[in-house]
């Protein structure tokens, strides 16, 4: 129903679980998935949770675009043996025959928006979470809100982002 295309996983220890943007709950949030939690909040409520498995159990993809990481380097595997694999499975999504909401944070997601060429999904893109770029226009984009009601729009259910 929904991709969230993030750049790469977290580098710190335990941190990544193949989820992007999400951390077990565990392991402090780091500070783009604090900003993620936040937008939400103002957006719809406030999720309890940091660890988004809940919300890929619902059909939301956290998709990274390079699926490894060296420990403590963001962006190391950048380039390298990923992009080509992940830019498959969104043109398979692209592909699907119902409309898909796209959600594109940051510069690096946004490149990606040429791999979306069917009309009928919806694409979302704003700054990036990062406390870098939060202010160039994450905050108040509500993506959540506005991923629900092209879901609902379009006839399908929507998600329970606060799940």
């Amino acid at each position: 129903k929904v991709v969230i295309l993030g750049q790469d996983p977290y580098h710190g220890p335990g941190q990544a679980q193949g989820l992007s943007f999400s951390v077990p709950d565990a392991i402090p949030a780091p500070p783009s998935l604090q900003n993620i939690l936040k937008e939400l909040a103002d957006d719809i409520g406030v999720k309890k949770s940091h660890d988004l498995t809940a919300w890929a159990e619902q059909g939301v993809l956290l998709l990274n675009a390079c699926l490894t990481v060296p420990a403590g380097q963001a962006n190391g595997h950048s380039g390298q043996i990923w992009e080509p694999f992940t830019d498959a499975v969104i043109q398979v999504v692209n592909n699907l025959d119902r409309p898909v909401v796209f959600v594109l944070w940051g510069a690096y997601a946004r490149k990606k928006k040429s791999l979306v060429t069917n009309p009928h999904h919806l694409i979302i893109e704003s700054a990036h979470p990062s406390p870098l770029s939060v202010f160039r226009g994450f905050w108040g984009s509500k993506p959540f809100s506005k991923a629900n009601a092209f879901l609902k729009e379009t006839g399908q259910e929507p998600i329970d982002w606060l799940r």
